[in-house]
């Protein structure tokens, strides 16, 4: 069992910065990869940026230049810094960590409860 917790959501105006962090804990689990994905009603679950083991990232085009990913893997804790955030930014912003478990040979899939990121004047 892996939990993930995160925080640092909330309203910024346009041209604004939040950082966000997720934090994985639990026992007998490995993280292979941790990302973050964000929603608005109505809409699929969007990849926003991704992280690997190997320290390999990935961005969604429309937020490249404007986030950063970064991992503190002593810390099993991932980081989503956002700035320059445009109206079309806000959703509920969800991490997810793909961990291999002990004893299996299966990757598994854990998320954040969310946190909600509003971009508004």
């Amino acid at each position: 069992q892996v939990q993930l917790v995160e925080s640092g959501g909330g309203l910024v105006q346009p041209g604004g910065s939040l950082r966000l962090s997720c934090s994985a804990s639990g026992d007998n689990f490995r993280i292979n990869a941790m990302g973050w994905y964000r929603q608005v009603p109505g809409n699929q679950r969007e990849l926003v940026a991704d992280c690997t083991g190997g320290g390999n990232t990935m961005y969604a085009d429309s937020v490249k230049g404007r986030y950063t990913i970064s991992r503190d893997n002593a810390k099993n804790t991932v980081y989503l810094q956002m700035n320059s955030l445009k109206p079309e930014d806000t959703a509920v912003y969800y991490c997810k960590a793909v961990v291999s478990l002990r004893g299996s040979r299966y990757e598994y899939a854990y998320w954040g409860q969310g946190t909600q990121v509003t971009v508004s004047s």
